[in-house]
């Protein structure tokens, strides 16, 4: 092989060499440098973002203002230990509840207490009272319990009222969701006058619907608008897997401003009555769109009116009054008469319509308590 050649083989090896060095040096350095900039590295500084927007200022305000007068309710039941046999304190379900007055009562949903063999109320400052049950309303799924706190710590919730309220309104919604510490959630008015079901069953009418977040746990929390008043207690969410779908119900804070002083001076729900025994297959087989009355309980509001109910003259049956209506609006049937008296109270004047041997009547008629107070 001539000079020459050795030559040029010898520098192209030498390049190939000093390539593979820098090759491996880039690599080396590719894996280091990350690490020595790592070492050199420093908080960014951070943008500066303004001030907080009107709403979430309200917002913040609300939840501060609001919060420490919201409790967790614990619900404790007996059960029986399948091996030992002994008879043990269980956990049965939680909820939310919001103070009501400085006495200790505190207002919540009968389905968060119901069955409890002991009640356990946390206050915002962590400390637990015992409750007592103090009345409830299954019509509404309203309950008051009371625990011995000091005046010191109780704050009740601002009272706001629900007549004037109007669907896309903001409301806030806070409670214990899951067991979690107190949450807010936002949302507005999605409708009014709602009628849903209870858990057990049981109808509850004229509800606020929203969508703002309301899960298990918040039931018996409160609902507040941009007042930071309280306008509803969260009742329920419509869901079949009961987590929130977007729909949630309350029960509107006149229903709670009327029931809840009830529940506390009586224990229970003071209702009016007619003092009725109605029929509504009678007067569809004579095509009239009422009910007829059967009978009238003495010395009742209907009995002091002078309604008169069914009864048979010489052996043959003379029907009693046909109701048609209450305050204009119609009464078909039974059930749309209860409504219709479910949304009066103790002390009001209605107008029925009736139909007497043929010939219609107006009768007013002042309802009263279905039991006297004691």
């Amino acid at each position: 092989m001539a000079r020459g050649e050795h030559r040029g083989a010898g520098v192209s090896n030498g390049l190939l060499a000093v390539l593979l060095f820098l090759m491996a040096g880039y690599i080396a350095l590719d894996k280091v440098w990350p690490a020595i900039r790592a070492m050199n590295a420093r908080p960014r500084e951070v943008t500066p973002r303004g001030d907080l927007t009107a709403a979430e200022q309200t917002s913040i305000e609300i939840f501060n203002s609001a919060s420490p007068s919201v409790v967790y309710i614990t619900n404790t039941q007996l059960a029986r230990d399948r091996i030992t046999r002994d008879i043990l304190s269980v956990p049965a379900g939680s909820g939310s509840g919001f103070m009501w007055d400085t006495l200790g009562h505190i207002v919540t949903n009968l389905h968060v207490i119901a069955g409890a063999h002991e009640l356990i109320v946390t206050l915002p400052d962590r400390s637990n009272w015992t409750a007592t049950l103090v009345g409830y309303s299954e019509r509404h799924d309203l309950a008051v319990v009371r625990i011995a706190a000091p005046e010191s710590v109780l704050r009740p919730i601002p009272l706001g009222e629900s007549a004037d309220l109007r669907v896309g309104q903001t409301v806030f919604a806070i409670g214990n969701p899951f067991g979690l510490d107190q949450t807010l959630t936002t949302g507005i008015i999605s409708a009014l006058h709602r009628e849903i079901q209870s858990e057990d069953g049981r109808e509850l009418q004229d509800m606020i619907q929203t969508d703002a977040a309301i899960n298990p746990g918040n039931s018996g929390g409160p609902l507040l608008d941009s007042a930071g008043r309280l306008i509803g207690v969260n009742t329920a969410i419509f869901s079949p897997t009961r987590t929130n779908l977007g729909i949630g119900f309350a029960t509107p804070a006149d229903i709670v401003n009327e029931i809840v002083p009830q529940l506390i001076a009586h224990g229970r729900e003071i209702r009016p009555y007619l003092g009725v025994f109605l029929d509504d297959e009678y007067p569809r087989r004579v095509g009239v769109e009422g009910v007829m009355i059967l009978r009238v309980q003495t010395n009742s509001p209907a009995d002091k009116a002078g309604l008169q109910a069914a009864r048979r003259v010489e052996g043959r049956f003379v029907p009693g009054d046909y109701i048609l209506s209450i305050d204009g609006r119609p009464t078909p049937d039974t059930e749309s008469l209860r409504r219709i008296l479910a949304s009066r109270k103790v002390g009001d004047r209605i107008d029925l319509v009736i139909v007497r041997d043929g010939r219609r009547a107006t009768i007013t008629v002042t309802l009263e308590s279905a039991r006297p107070p004691g």
